[in-house]
């Protein structure tokens, strides 16, 4: 008789959460409430009791992965029999060799989300002949949006790698094979089993798999990023975290670590690097819309004073009530929605010789990430308040972050914000997200002197620009559509009066 642990209840409007540590292993045996690992959200860390007295029959959601609300974690043998499996394995195994000898497990690719048909094979973790354990990552794929990691689900001898990396497979695809029969590892790999334990013993606190990876990427060691797992494990957002602070740090000075010797071959100073899924998506995407539509750019500035006056009058009862920030975002949506009212072409698309006009808004709000630019949807901002948007930008933000939106997510746009402003843009041409028609571009809000009533005065700017699809959107309605935005931001009561 076997027993599920799945996911508890982690809190309201909490859907999902990471693996961070396994304190058992499977063939372990638990006491009733005995803790058997710990699950870390965006904003607690949940420990995971035994809810009975057994043995860890297997582990399903291994270290590193993104589970749901009542999702499977493990089977526990449970029983006075609990413990009995081990012992009565060894004769089995032992009346049996031939079989034993034989076994071998697939590894498939894992489910990669909905309307996700392929992946590509992007880093092999393990070579043929290595000895892997239980849920051990073998490789990593890249899809179109995420990164997906393939643990092993058995243990045994990595015996063949069917897909190699830089292979596209798709979401039925074989990926490797392992020997499940011990006896049967390569001699190779016999040292650096003998070696595991060893190595486990001294490497102190575990790093998430993918972390790991990440680290590497960015050339970061452990020492330079701050863990916030248990004992100060580092999961895969802290790695982000750490990359966007050294983004933000001065760079250091290029004597400290020459590359190549001044006079060394060129070939030899010069990395060359593949890209991933996701910025290949991104170069097609980007091509495509300039390709297709007869892109044009509209520009504008607005007088960001009424604005941030009311921002800052209310941005604290904002907070105590919401338990949300107030920012710019939920101005710009909210102008641009009463825009789209007076412009509905700016919020429709065309598809062959139709003109499809959309009677909602579903805004996307580009966000960069340390993978690359990406457009989470909020979908039918127009029945939202300016709390939902603040509420929905945060979330979608911190997701797009930590690489956890889903292909849904970024699916089914009207109309795109892109702010480049918090880069320090001060003005820019937004690329056209297709098969949209038009996409706003923020700007660093700056001082500078204004013409006011005949006298010069200092006012925060911030120019404005509007890249619409002159197929469908005339220079008329594009004008329009920004001086609306300009007039609602400029007086922001005319939000209110829908003027």
């Amino acid at each position: 008789m076997t027993t599920e642990v799945r996911v508890p209840t982690l809190g309201e409007s909490v859907t999902e959460a990471t693996v961070a540590t396994w304190f058992k292993k499977p063939g372990d045996t638990v006491a009733v409430d005995e803790m058997l690992c710990e699950l870390e959200t965006d904003k607690v860390t949940v420990e995971v009791p035994s809810p009975v007295a057994g043995t860890l029959a297997d582990i399903v959601a291994a270290e590193g992965e993104t589970v749901g609300v009542d999702a499977l974690l493990a089977n526990i043998a449970a029983g006075d029999g609990a413990a009995a499996p081990a012992p009565a394995a060894a004769p089995a195994a032992a009346e049996a060799p031939a079989a034993a000898s034989s076994a071998t497990v697939d590894v498939m690719v894992p489910t990669l989300g909905e309307s996700v048909t392929e992946a590509t094979v992007a880093t092999w973790f393990k070579k043929v002949g290595d000895a892997v354990a239980q849920d051990e990552m073998l490789c990593e794929l890249e899809t179109d949006k995420v990164s997906v990691e393939v643990p092993a689900p058995a243990a045994g001898v990595l015996a063949e790698i069917v897909a190699a990396e830089g292979s596209t497979v798709d979401a039925t695809a074989k990926l490797a094979v392992l020997s499940t029969d011990g006896s049967g590892a390569a001699p190779a790999a016999a040292p650096a089993a003998a070696a595991a334990p060893a190595a486990a013993a001294t490497a102190g606190v575990k790093n998430a798999p993918s972390a790991e990876k990440a680290m590497s990427e960015a050339g970061l060691s452990a020492s330079q990023v701050a863990g916030t797992g248990r004992d100060g494990r580092i999961m895969k957002p802290d790695v982000a975290a750490a990359v966007a602070a050294a983004s933000a740090a001065p760079a250091p000075a290029p004597s400290a670590a020459p590359r190549a010797p001044v006079a060394a071959d060129q070939a030899a100073r010069e990395e060359r690097v593949r890209m991933t899924k996701l910025r290949q998506t991104i170069a097609k995407r980007l091509k495509d819309s300039q390709n297709t539509a007869a892109m044009l750019t509209t520009y504008n500035e607005v007088d960001m004073t009424e604005v941030m006056a009311l921002r800052n009058q209310y941005k604290d009862e904002f907070l105590k009530k919401h338990g949300v920030k107030l920012g710019f975002m939920s101005f710009f949506t909210k102008a641009c929605i009463h825009a789209l009212k007076e412009v509905p072409e700016v919020n429709a698309e065309i598809d062959g010789t139709d003109i499809v006009y959309k009677n909602y808004v579903n805004m996307g709000i580009a966000a960069g990430t340390p993978q690359g630019l990406v457009v989470p949807v909020l979908r039918d901002t127009d029945q939202m308040s300016f709390a939902d948007i603040e509420k929905a930008i945060a979330e979608k933000g911190k997701r797009a972050r930590d690489g956890k939106l889903s292909m849904a997510e970024m699916m089914g746009g009207t109309f795109t914000i892109s702010n480049g402003g918090v880069y320090g843009s001060l003005m820019s041409s937004p690329i056209l997200n297709p098969p949209q028609s038009g996409i706003l571009g923020m700007h660093k809000i700056q001082e500078r002197p204004m013409a006011i009533n005949g006298q010069v005065v200092i006012r925060p700017m911030m120019y404005l620009a509007l890249s619409y699809d002159h197929r469908i959107v005339d220079g008329k309605g594009a004008v329009t559509f920004l001086v609306r935005v300009k007039d609602a931001l400029e007086d922001p009561r005319r939000l209110l009066m829908d003027l």
